[in-house]
């Protein structure tokens, strides 16, 4: 089992910066990718971004694409997503989530990930 723990998230207006964090505990040698999904109401959780636990692969959606940047620092089993010029779009329920499959497009998919963190909301006013 692994545990995932969400923090950073809150209330920001549109332009602001938030820094997500997630920690890993528990079996944390069976994850090979981290990702972060969202979900904001009435609509279904979509891929944020994922980076791998080795290399300096990252991999993010088309419409965070230069606003956010996800890193990790291994030694800490913390990954973070930084997210800056937060759109109202943005919010929305933020998760992270651990599995072993390491191949794009595959982590970009929800199923590929058995191991989530109870999410943390971020909302961004217009």
């Amino acid at each position: 089992q692994v545990q995932l723990v969400e923090s950073g998230g809150g209330l920001v207006q549109a332009g602001g910066s938030l820094r997500l964090s997630c920690a890993a505990s528990g079996r944390t040698f069976s994850s090979y990718v981290m990702g972060w999904f969202r979900q904001a109401p009435g609509k279904e959780r979509e891929f944020v971004a994922a980076i791998r636990w080795s290399g300096s692969s990252t991999y993010s959606t088309d419409s965070v694409k230069g606003r956010f940047t996800i890193s990790r620092d291994n030694a800490k089993n913390t990954v973070y997503l930084q997210m800056n010029s937060l759109k109202p779009e943005d919010t929305a329920v933020y998760y992270c989530a651990t599995g072993n499959s390491g191949f794009w497009p595959q982590i970009s998919r929800s199923t590929e990930y058995p191991y989530w963190g109870q999410g943390t909301q971020v909302t961004v006013s217009s």
